[in-house]
């Protein structure tokens, strides 16, 4: 056993004490990686971390406000152009109900550990009960690192709809400095002013931050009915059957099926967003009720939005006359000068929420991030009077504008989120092993060997159904795949029981349900492009580095020093009276 003094900081008290935890790296990692927390922890002595409890301020509509405001940003108003022209034709409406089922699925497993557990982590601490601290910090890193990177992104973006919007253009604003090279040297005064005044909002209040997004949602969606009801009045229905190009296919389906679920994979990157919703668990005044019907509710009324819009815009225009980056605006440019220009206000009203959302979503990441001394504990205090991480808001949104400043991300035109894919299959995966081990009651080498082998199963068929050519082995392979993963997953629920049953709410149909939102996830994570995969590697690279070089250690010191609570071994006990013991912190 190591010795160690009783400073919390005492591995990087001096360069000496800092060289002597190195050369312990292997048996910390060893000791530190692994090891889960509790629910009880989380929602106690680990949430107490912050000093100041969140205000319980929200409800099930500002949920629903808050994941409606998340979603429908500008991603619909790119995808769905290039998804419908290059995919599914005017079937694209099916690829949106398809794809809003698959984000559903998702939902579903983030709401039970947000109602098991509210807490202002999300995926985070879902993964940290389940997985252990190094697979919840690998993926917590990834996501505020493609949250600030996004953001970042999104408010250039901004300023380039409000130009198009007002009818000036962006280089009124913008200016080139020389010295800086190319993709760096485009100054944008507006983007960080727009990303610091939000952060001013979210750091004030989440309760007036909910209402500044309940106001621009609505504004919103009322430009959105407008879209819908014009397309319906000045669009034809012969259009979502008859091409403007006779030689191309026609009919509903023009692609078939593969073409529709190829759509489908590229529009459910419009659908990501709903996350950040289960980050604000925290400071909901009644999870076991309001949880559900916001997350779940938000995802069922943005999938009829995004259908109705898909509908209108192939009423409009045939497949094949759909213009692949601006397809609303294209559509109306000819038709109507007004309507054109409602588009720019609707999309920068929308590009706006989304950007909100996704701000208060990171600083709740960092902060529950913080509590659990992976990253300073600086990041995780709330403030007394706000209710507010206002560290992690503060410099997170510092951040996000120095990069907005002068980076042209230009992610607006690839709405590629690897990092919160992997994110929600780790969700997946989590919940059906939480359902099926509980530590010193249950072996988990059952539930885990299923796991490896549905994933491998979807991911042999994601190969096969990307790379494989046309041909009658193509059908074969995928149905073989088919068969096998339904084998595995049947076989697994006949022979293991479930170690627990949820408290308030559950998946329904376990471990189905959240097995197909596996499979989905699998297979779209397979449809990104190879830079997404280098972001990704590089990105995760970069967080072990950092995990292997202080986070590792400083979460070894507060363990040695008592802050962490019960080690990973002594969870056992605790584990199998966890559920009761939830109980009453949950009914507030």
């Amino acid at each position: 056993m190591e010795t160690h003094s009783s400073s919390s900081s005492s591995s990087f008290s001096t360069l000496q004490s800092y060289l002597k935890a190195l050369a312990q790296t292997p048996r910390r990692l060893a000791r530190r990686a692994p090891s889960v927390s509790s629910s009880y922890e989380e929602l106690s002595r680990v949430k107490a971390r912050s000093g100041s409890d969140m205000q319980r301020t929200l409800r099930w509509f500002d949920l629903v406000g808050l994941g409606i405001g998340g979603m429908v940003g500008a991603g619909v108003f790119v995808t769905t152009g290039r998804a419908s022209r290059l995919y599914a034709g005017p079937a694209i409406v099916v690829s949106y109900a398809i794809a809003g089922l698959c984000a559903l699925l998702s939902a579903f497993c983030y709401t039970e550990f947000a109602v098991h557990m509210p807490v202002a982590g999300g995926a985070f601490s879902y993964l940290r009960i389940t997985f252990g601290e190094f697979a919840a910090f690998l993926t917590g890193a990834n996501l505020i690192t493609e949250y600030v990177m996004s953001n970042a992104a999104v408010s250039r973006g901004l300023t380039s709809y409000m130009g198009a919007a007002m009818g000036i253009s962006t280089t009124k604003w913008r200016f080139i400095l020389p010295l800086l090279p190319n993709g760096f040297n485009e100054i944008d005064l507006v983007a960080p002013a727009i990303v610091l005044i939000l952060t001013l909002v979210i750091c004030y209040s989440t309760r007036e931050s909910s209402v500044v997004n309940m106001i621009l949602t609505t504004l919103h969606i009322l430009f959105i009915a407008f879209l819908i009801l014009m397309g319906l009045w000045k669009g034809d229905w012969n259009n979502f059957t008859h091409p403007g190009n006779p030689q191309h296919p026609s009919g509903f389906f023009p692609y078939g099926a593969s073409g529709v679920f190829n759509g489908a994979a590229m529009v459910y990157l419009s659908y990501i967003g709903y996350d950040a919703v289960s980050t604000m668990a925290e400071e909901v005044r009644d999870p076991v009720k309001d949880i559900p019907i916001g997350v779940s509710g938000s995802v069922i009324i943005v999938t009829i939005l995004y259908c109705l819009m898909a509908a209108s815009m192939s009423m409009l225009l045939p497949y094949d006359m759909i213009d692949v980056e601006a397809p609303f605006s294209a559509a109306f440019s000819g038709r109507s000068e007004l309507v054109a220009r409602v588009i720019g206000v609707g999309a920068s009203f929308g590009i706006l929420t989304s950007l909100l959302v996704a701000m208060l979503g990171q600083a709740r990441y960092m902060c529950v991030i913080g509590r659990s001394n992976v990253v300073p504990a600086w990041f995780a205090r709330v403030h007394p009077k706000t209710s507010t991480p206002v560290n992690a808001s503060a410099f997170l949104g510092i951040f996000t504008a120095a990069i907005a400043l002068f980076t042209d991300l230009n992610i607006l035109l690839n709405l590629v989120s690897i990092g919160t894919l992997f994110v929600f299959y780790m969700v997946s995966n989590a919940v059906i092993y939480r359902r099926y081990v509980m530590v010193g009651t249950t072996k988990p080498w059952p539930t885990l060997s299923f796991l490896c082998l549905f994933s491998l199963t979807s991911t042999i068929f994601t190969l096969v159904w990307h790379f494989t050519p046309p041909g009658k082995p193509k059908p074969f392979l995928l149905g073989a795949c088919v068969v096998i993963a339904i084998s595995i997953l049947q076989v697994f629920h006949c022979m293991v029981p479930q170690a627990r049953t949820p408290a308030f709410w559950g998946v329904p149909f376990m471990p189905w349900l959240p097995s197909i939102s596996i499979f989905l996830n699998v297979f779209l994570l397979g449809s990104l492009d190879g830079p997404s995969y280098v972001r990704f590697g590089f990105f995760s690279a970069l967080a072990v580095l950092v995990y292997v070089l202080y986070s590792v250690h400083a979460s070894f010191d507060a363990e040695i020093d008592g802050s962490m609570g019960q080690k990973n071994v002594e969870i056992v006990e605790e584990s199998k009276q966890s559920e009761e013991e939830e109980d009453p912190s949950q009914k507030v």
